[in-house]
């Protein structure tokens, strides 16, 4: 009997690969956010899912053996969105973690990025990818960390940028950055080594690095793709170039978008050679690297089902802000204690009031938000309360608020989710939605301020 197989990813380019290399051989349940409106590949069921929210993605994971998490921060749902990345990628993992849980599922596959040796100035990104790795392994159900650095095949997005770059830039002074060493590695030899641990104990519990055959850098990585491309192009290395620098020069001459690049052209400064232990699970051959970039040239992708157009709310917003908890208190403590300090902060001009059920806030007699705690989908470690009404809100059926234990509780995560402001949204933007975010960044140093009392 096939494996069911659930891709959380399945639209972006490893995700619609795996589709195209594993329809045979397991049932496949590809995940997006976007209904599908015409499957040409009926041997693939789509599901549509909200990964921020929890019962969605319980939802979307009922059925599955084993699920494939492919997902690396994602392409804002909301109008505004307030909240770095690597917060929203905690997130959305411990809600995949949980729902793989409660869903008995047998493994969770994750394709991250190696570890640089260099630990203690590790990226943004890459420290993001290794807090989802824990996260998504914090739970009862078995973890494949599978790390890679640059993934070679038809496209992949970073391989994208390089080919732009060679197309744009005639002559190219490179950051410094170009000079760092990587084991690039094909897109196929990737799948090779999913489909080994894919529901194979073997690889339960396993940390994979994992790299081609082949040691280069980034600018002879550029010169090779120059080569294959037809074009002559004068690289070499200019020592001034700034990290920020870099990331303008790369988002300007690839045609890619800041937020997208800033936090790859941090990455490339390390050196991503995966460590030398090998494992049986090891693909028995790998493509050379002139093979890989010969294909991620010439072939095309596969091609992905034609999707609905979501309809939305219009001015939706989305905040998720990550706190350090030094003293560890639970999601529970946390929510209860937030709003007597948030009281005493506004010298009682702000007076919250919680009656076990409703917490309510109040402002000169007037209650700007009233907010219900949903005790059958409340635990200890995350809070949930939906928002139900109040003069901040226009709706009334949308929107929730969540406190939320991460990584045995060293952080608290407090998000909003999907809420609709009264105010008009220019006003909104310039008072309630900063307003928020320093009521947070105080919030987070009076929970520093009690565990150094304590301690």
């Amino acid at each position: 009997m096939k494996k069911k197989v659930v891709i959380a990813g399945a639209t972006g380019f490893i995700g619609r690969w795996i589709i195209e290399k594993f329809k045979d051989d397991f049932d496949l349940i590809a995940l997006s956010r976007k209904k599908v409106a015409e499957n040409p590949n009926t041997k693939v069921e789509w599901r549509t899912v909200d990964l921020y929210s929890m019962s969605s993605t319980e939802k979307a994971l009922e059925g599955a053996d084993v699920a494939i998490y492919l997902v690396h921060s994602m392409q804002p749902s909301t109008r505004l969105n307030q909240g770095k990345f690597e917060d929203t990628d905690l997130l959305l993992a411990d809600n995949f973690s949980r729902a793989a849980q409660k869903n008995k599922l047998e493994q969770i596959i994750y394709l991250g990025g190696i570890l640089p040796k260099d630990t203690h100035q590790i990226s943004n990104h890459l420290l993001s990818r290794y807090e989802v790795e824990k996260t998504l392994g914090a739970r009862e159900t078995p973890l494949t960390a599978i790390r890679a650095g640059i993934i070679i095949g038809p496209g992949g997005s970073s391989f994208k940028i390089i080919t732009q770059l060679v197309r744009n830039l005639p002559v190219m002074g490179c950051p410094k950055w170009t000079k760092s060493k990587n084991q690039p590695i094909d897109v196929f030899d990737v799948l090779a080594l999913i489909q080994k641990c894919l529901a194979n104990p073997q690889a339960y519990h396993k940390n994979i690095e994992i790299g081609g055959n082949e040691v280069l850098t980034y600018m002879e990585l550029l010169k090779k793709t120059a080569k294959f491309m037809g074009k002559k192009r004068y690289i070499f290395s200019l020592p001034f170039f700034t990290i920020g620098l870099s990331k303008w020069w790369v988002s300007f001459f690839a045609d890619a978008h800041l937020n997208f690049v800033s936090p790859l052209v941090e990455s490339l400064k390390h050196e991503m050679i995966p460590s030398q232990e090998q494992t049986a699970l090891y693909p028995n051959t790998f493509t050379p690297i002139d093979t890989s970039i010969k294909k991620a040239l010439h072939d095309r992708p596969p091609a992905l089902p034609r999707f609905h157009q979501p309809k939305k709310e219009k001015n939706t917003v989305r905040s998720v802000q990550r706190i350090s908890n030094p003293a560890k208190y639970n999601a529970q403590w946390v929510a209860q204690y937030y709003p007597n300090w948030l009281s005493k902060r506004f010298a009682g001009l702000i007076n919250p009031k919680f009656d076990g059920s409703f917490l309510r806030f109040y402002l000169l007699g007037i209650m700007l938000l009233e907010l219900r705690l949903i005790e059958n989908r409340s635990t200890p470690n995350r809070q949930l309360f939906y928002i139900t009404g109040g003069k901040l809100t226009q709706r009334t059926d949308l929107g929730w608020l969540e406190f939320r234990s991460i990584l045995n509780n060293e952080y608290v995560i407090t998000a909003i989710h999907e809420y609709v402001p009264r105010l008009p949204w220019s006003i909104y933007k310039l008072t309630q939605a900063k307003l928020h975010l320093y009521v947070m960044r105080k919030f987070e140093r009076e929970l520093n301020r009690l565990s150094f009392e304590g301690s």
